[in-house]
This record gives C-alpha cells, structure tokens and sequence, in this order.
C-alpha cells in the first residue's frame, strides 16, 4: 500500500501496519490517528501524526525520543539501526565518520545523554532533504548541547516529525513541485555575500547586482518578462488573457542584513517565480495580471534607508535620500549610476493604484510562534508599528572607591532600571514588545563611576494606540527614573512608522486556502517591518507566513526553514492565485 487513497481507505490495522516505520519503533502514534480518517490532504495526515504526539504524556513523549537511536552511537556501529534510520544516517556519511569524528561523536552522545536523559535527536536529512554534512552535524550538536532540558525535548520532538515527514513523502511517493526548487534556489544566491564565510547582500554592491540577474533569468526562464528597474527592482509580469485585466503585486525583497539568513525575504520573490513557472508549463492563465517584485532594497544597511525599492514602487521614494553616504563615502547616487541606472527616472517605477487588485508577500515569520504552535504556514492580521529612539543619558563622573553610593549620578544604573522599566511596560499587550538592542557606557572605564551612558529605544505593536501608549508610558517612566537619580536625559526619536493592518477581504481568502491544504488557520501579527508597509499605502495588501526552524531565529546564518512548509506555503499561495476574488 503506497497511495494517500489507501491508507484513507484501508482497515485500521493496515493502516498502522505500513506507517509502522514512520515513527520510530512507535505503532501508537499511527493508531490512535487512524481514527481521525479521512484526512483531506498527505499536509492533514502529517498535522493528525504530529497532534497525537503533542496530545501524549510527556511519559509517552519521552519514550518516543528514547526509542531512536544515537547518531553514529553503538547500534550503528553494530548495524541494528531500523532500515529507515541506516538510511538517514549514511546520507549524511555518518556511516564513514574518520576517528576523530566518532571520537568527537561519542563524546558529544555521552555529554547530552548525561545532562538531558536522552538521545540527541537531528533529522540529519536536513531542511533540503538532501543531506546534512558530517560538520554541520556536529556543530549542531555541540550548539543544542547548551540548551535548556524542556526546550531541548521540544526540538527533539519537532526533529522526531521532520523525519517522519521525509518518511512519509518517500513512502507515499509524494512529488514536491516548489519546495525543493526554491531551497535550490536559495542555496545558489545565497552563495553569493561581500564578504567571506557568511552571506550579506547591501544596495547596490556587485553581489547585489548579480543576484538582481539571476533573479531577472529566472523569471523569463518561468515565462515571465522581466527587467530591473531604475531604483533596483526586479519586475516579473505574468500576463493575463486579457490585455486590460487588472494586476495583482506580490514579492519581496532580495537584500540581507549582515551575515544573515538565506530565505528572509527572498522566499516571497523565488515561490511566486516557482508557481509561475507551474502556470507556464501547463498553459494556465490567471484572470489578472500578476507582477513579482524582488524589492532592491529593505534592510537599510549600507544607506541607513529602508524600504529604497517599495517605497518607489509606492511612488514615495525620497530624493534626498540618493546624497546619503554609505561607510565608504560613496553617494547613493553615485552607487546607482555606477550601477547603469538613471536616477531620474525613479518616479516612472511608480504604479498608478487603481490599476492593482492588491499586493500578497509571503516571508518567514522571523519568530518561534508558528514552530511553537506545529504549524507550517500562518495569516498575517497587521504588520506592527515602530517606534525608536536614542537616549544619551547624562550623569556625573566621579571616583569608584571614594563616593558613596547614596550620592552617585550613575548613568549606568538609571539606564540599567530603564532596560527594566521597559520590559515591564511592554509585556502588558499581546503583540506589544520593547527592546533596548544598543546600550554603551563610552570611555568606560574600571574605577570611574559611568557619567554618560547611552542606549537604544524600539516599541512595536500591531496596534498604533498601544504602541503609543506604551511610548507615553516609557517616556515618563525615563523622566521619573532619571529625576530621581539627578541623571539628565537627552530622547531623540529616529523611527515614526504606523502599523499596517491588512486587508480582511484578503485575509479571508488566504485562510480559506491554508484550510483547504489541510490546515487549521491561523491569525498572527508580524513585529517585523515588511515591505507589504509601503505597498499599504497605494493598495490593501495580505501576508502569509512560513514557519521557521531553529527557535524561530532569523537575521542570522542559522535562520532556516524546511522544503515541505515551502512546498505547503506554495500550494496554499497557488490555491489562493487560482480562486482569487477582487474586492
């Protein structure tokens, strides 16, 4: 039995008998999910088997991690591995391990098995389903190694799924169209950085623009045309039957912060190419014309100026942005023209808004709730507000040893109570957060009380009146603070950006395909800024989520994702392409 059909259909003990593999030495996880038969979709059928397991004891949890066996531990070295594991486990060469790795191996086996109380749990085929290396298999070792016990059995579950999921693909021989494309082609972009051993794509740089072409070829090479456009932009346009349909925008941006990940943002410009292509192949046309962006530029890292690309395409491109300075003293200008493009005709890349349906961006979550909550994809509700300030905080300088502490004018410690008072303040609202990410105390030094301090301020929510309120809130507490320790404060906004609620005609349609993949809907705000903000502007714009691994982390090299949820991602982006409803 090997068709999703038949096991819908089979007898229970059939049922249990051939998924009887895909947990490992676990028949109970497929019998108490065959109950829930018939499952819509292979997506459902993964959801049931994960739910069962979420729904056990943390006896019955614990038994399931212990029932897998150590990578390249003993029961490898002896050849009693399950066939599915020996499998596993040689793809990532782990069955070729020189001396010095199984010595590293074992050693890394016996130090978790001694502080968590079992075994480290990886599904060494990898986020691609390729393969891990042996190296990184280590490195991820020796990093979980740090982890704290009940976070650590949460991602050994969540490992224990992915390999299930690899297992159930392979047994029901399940043929992913957008998935694996789209981690192939993030691997090859995401090879290309400015600087060595991580990747970091800044406006303009030759390694923006090489990904910018290879971006453009592969929206021709999916039956689109496509050009660059003045400020950057990489534009695809589908055309629709109807030369006078009107056009629905997605996409996202294909710049990075420094030493960053490989999908952030870039997921929402290669899955809609990857879907097209689909369309192209089968001779499918969409009742509108649908245009994808690769946004230039979103991050602000070479310029300090964010949202370069969508803002332009918004038609609210600043000009008196191109005189910025990047580190080196070249002109955003100069950058441009060195680039071959004509500054003068940023204002042309505007669209007119009443010939758009509605802009659609697909990104990561950059979060842990999807992962938290066992679920691929999520809908977004509002995009948060921001806002940030630098606080220079101004005391008085004095001797360490000889002024005692009732008479100090510590900068440091009011900033110390600020970082404090801030967490506090911000933890009363469900999509409310504070941060303080920047906090130096200048010439520092071991025996001087600090007289200046200086820090960073940002409060987002998905709710302007909260965020505003949190502000006032902050602002006073700083005040107070600073009052009572005779430190003075000097506060200078540098980000005023409102939230961007997205349209709920839009969100509708969108939950209604992630139901229709299998899935439960699920509603969530994104605290992260994203271009759909200046898309906002000129039309109702929607996002869709994808889960990330990891924690969730992401502007970081370790941001991954898997194959499978950018396959679910894409067919529910398809889904809701094909049934699209103009409001």
């Amino acid at each position: 039995m090997s068709t999703f059909q038949e096991l819908n259909g089979c007898d229970p003990q059939a049922f249990v008998d051939t998924l009887r593999g895909i947990y490992e030495h676990s028949p109970w996880i497929p019998e108490r999910a065959a109950v829930q038969r018939p499952f819509a979709t292979p997506v459902a059928l993964k959801l049931a088997l994960q739910g069962v397991v979420s729904n056990a004891s943390t006896d019955e949890q614990l038994g399931l991690i212990r029932a897998h066996p150590e990578l390249a531990g003993k029961a490898a070295i002896a050849g009693e591995l399950t066939t599915e594991s020996t499998g596993e486990q040689a793809r990532s060469g782990l069955n070729l391990c020189s001396a010095d790795e199984y010595a590293t191996l074992h050693k890394l086996n016996a130090d978790y098995n001694a502080k968590f109380g079992f075994p480290f749990i990886l599904a060494v085929k990898g986020p691609t389903g390729n393969g891990l290396t042996r190296q990184q298999v280590i490195e991820t070792f020796s990093r979980r190694l740090k982890n704290q016990r009940t976070d650590e059995m949460a991602e050994c579950l969540r490992q224990i799924h992915r390999i299930a999921e690899i297992r159930l693909n392979d047994l029901l021989k399940l043929d992913p169209g957008f998935g694996p494309l789209v981690m192939q082609w993030s691997e090859t972009i995401g090879a290309w950085s400015e600087a060595e051993n991580c990747l970091t794509c800044s406006y303009m740089t030759p390694t923006h623009r090489r990904t910018a072409a290879q971006i453009a070829d592969w929206m021709r090479e999916a039956g689109m045309t496509a050009h660059i456009d003045p400020v950057g932009n990489v534009v695809g346009r589908y055309e629709a039957a109807d030369p006078s349909a009107k056009t629905l925008m997605t996409g996202s941006h294909y710049d990075t912060v420094r030493d960053g990940g490989k999908y952030d943002g870039r997921l929402g410009i290669l899955l809609p190419i990857a879907i097209v292509s689909h369309l192209d192949a089968r001779g499918e046309r969409l009742p509108f014309h649908l245009e994808i962006v690769g946004f230039a530029e979103e991050e602000g890292v070479r310029f300090k100026s964010t949202f370069l690309g969508s803002n332009a395409i918004a038609g609210r491109f600043d000009m008196t942005q191109l005189d910025q300075l990047d580190a080196d003293g070249v002109t955003m200008r100069d950058a441009l023209a060195d680039a071959g493009h004509d500054v003068n005709a940023i204002a042309a890349a505007a669209r007119d808004p009443a010939s758009l349906l509605g802009f659609v961006e697909v990104h990561i979550e950059q979060g842990p709730v999807l992962l938290e909550h066992g679920l691929a994809v999520g809908v977004v509700t509002a995009i948060a507000g921001s806002s940030r300030f630098l606080v220079t905080l101004t005391g008085l300088a004095s001797h360490a040893g000889t002024t005692p502490m009732t008479m100090r004018k510590d900068a440091a410690a009011a900033a110390a109570e600020i970082v404090l008072m801030v967490e506090s303040r911000c933890s009363q609202g469900n999509s409310l957060v504070g941060t303080v990410g920047q906090l130096e105390v200048p010439n520092g030094s071991v025996n001087v009380i600090p007289g200046h301090c200086k820090l960073s301020l940002d409060i987002r929510a998905a709710s302007d009146e909260m965020r505003l309120a949190a502000v006032d809130d902050v602002l006073e507490g700083i005040a107070a603070i600073c009052a009572r320790r005779q430190v003075e404060a000097e506060i200078r906004q540098v980000v005023s950006a409102s939230a961007a609620p997205c349209a709920p005609w839009m969100m509708d349609q969108l939950g209604a395909a992630v139901e229709r993949a299998g899935l439960p809907r699920y509603d969530l705000p994104s605290g992260a800024g994203h271009d759909a903000m200046a898309m906002a502007k000129i039309t109702d714009v929607a996002m869709l989520f994808t889960r990330c691994g990891n924690g969730g982390i992401s502007h970081n090299r370790l941001e991954t994702m898997t194959a499978d949820d950018a396959e679910v991602t894409g067919q529910v982006l398809l889904d809701f392409l094909r049934e699209f409803q103009s409001n």
